[in-house]
């Protein structure tokens, strides 16, 4: 590209030529109709162009500081910037937000402390009306019957309480057919004179250290190895998700890592962050309130209804049932425990509906998850396919 002024030496440079060409050749002599010699020309607009360039490489080194910042998992620094300069349709400042950016800030939210900040950082989002769907099941809670049998369970899921509940210490209609096969391989290599009970004593000990101090951690980093485990739970993992999503509360990230959920509080388990600002206000009062507890208990059962809508019945979400229970406790008056057995299979219907719903941005998520996409990039896979299915 030209620069805006010609060089001041050019016409030394073309007196020149034309002196060495009066010893030329006739052949090599210029025609007296052919177009004088000239220096470069500036073409029209190209001071413009240029200063757009400029401001152009100036907006990208900007924007290396956000890159930046979300790298570093900054949160603080990364929602400043973004409030510093405006979306590109705007044009008010040299530093448009090109399409796409805005979303990493997401990205940024998995090491914040403060969760406000995280809250911040979505409804920023919100306001530039990106996150369209943010929200908007938050008023179900307030829809439906709140007496829920076994029986109308089943007629508004199609499936048995029983399969809507976590198994045991990991058990399923499988677990069976895999102890019978255990005992027999053991038995087989028995009668080999391959004794393997002194390594299973040291197998069990080992387990149950792990169960104890870790949470389970060893074994759930193990599990995840085997495909089919791994994928359900993601499955679990995108329910809790979407579902928090659509209630409006602010997620600050999924943990798949057992090792790295243990480093942020979540033991032996992969898991879900978000955030309910009215409960932690509620909690800090001293109180929990019927409607902010029901949307927090669908959140919570969301996981659980996910794997019945995708498998057909749920195994995971043991320490999802755990907390449900823990949280009765605070409601003024406290639940009896028919109340809770009828509180949680309400959650876990609200849940099951919202997601059989919301089906396709469900299998957008784990499709993400699984792919290894970013918090970000999840959830915009989640908007545009709730905007595609309209």
């Amino acid at each position: 590209m030209a620069t805006p002024t010609a060089s001041p030496h050019l016409p030394l440079a073309s007196a020149s030529a034309s002196a060495r060409t009066s010893c030329l050749p006739n052949r090599f002599l210029r025609s007296p109709c052919s177009p004088p010699l000239r220096g470069p020309r500036l073409r029209a607009g190209s001071v413009k162009e240029w200063r757009e360039f400029e401001d152009e490489a100036g907006a990208a080194k900007e924007w290396r500081e956000f890159e930046d910042a979300v790298r570093r998992k900054d949160l603080s620094r990364a929602l400043r910037f973004l409030q510093s300069v405006e979306p590109a349709a705007t044009q008010v400042v040299a530093v448009p937000v090109p399409p796409g950016r805005d979303w990493e800030v997401l990205d940024a939210c998995i090491d914040a402390d403060d969760m406000r900040l995280v809250g911040r950082a979505y409804q920023f989002l919100v306001d530039r009306g990106v996150l369209a769907n943010f929200g908007k099941c938050k008023n179900i809670v307030l829809e439906g019957p709140r007496e829920v049998t076994p029986t109308v369970l089943k007629e508004m899921t199609g499936l048995e309480a029983a399969k809507l509940a976590p198994k045991k210490w990991g058990l399923s209609g499988s677990s069976p057919y895999v102890l019978v096969g255990f005992l027999g391989g053991v038995s087989f290599l028995l009668t080999q004179g391959i004794d393997l009970r002194p390594k299973l004593g040291a197998v069990l000990a080992l387990a149950t250290t792990d169960a104890i101090f870790l949470g389970g951690t060893c074994l759930a980093q193990i599990s995840s190895f085997w495909p089919p485990f791994k994928r359900r739970i993601l499955v679990h993992e995108a329910g809790h998700l979407l579902t928090a999503y659509l209630m409006g509360c602010p997620i600050r990230g999924v943990i798949l890592d057992p090792f790295v959920a243990l480093r942020m509080g979540i033991q032996g388990q992969a898991g879900t962050q978000f955030w309910d600002e009215k409960m932690e206000k509620e909690l800090a009062e001293g109180h929990l309130s019927s409607t902010v507890f029901d949307r927090y208990s669908m959140i919570l059962f969301a996981g659980i209804a996910a794997e019945a809508l995708v498998y057909g019945e749920a195994e995971g979400g043991e320490n999802d049932e755990n907390l449900f229970r823990s949280l009765c406790i605070l409601l003024n008056p406290p639940l009896s425990v028919a109340q809770m057995a009828n509180r949680a299979r309400w959650s876990v219907m609200q849940s099951y509906n919202l997601l059989k719903w919301h089906k396709k941005a469900h299998r957008a998520a784990v499709k993400a998850l699984e792919e290894g996409h970013s918090l970000s990039i999840v959830i915009r896979r989640i908007e545009e396919t709730i905007a595609s299915d309209r």
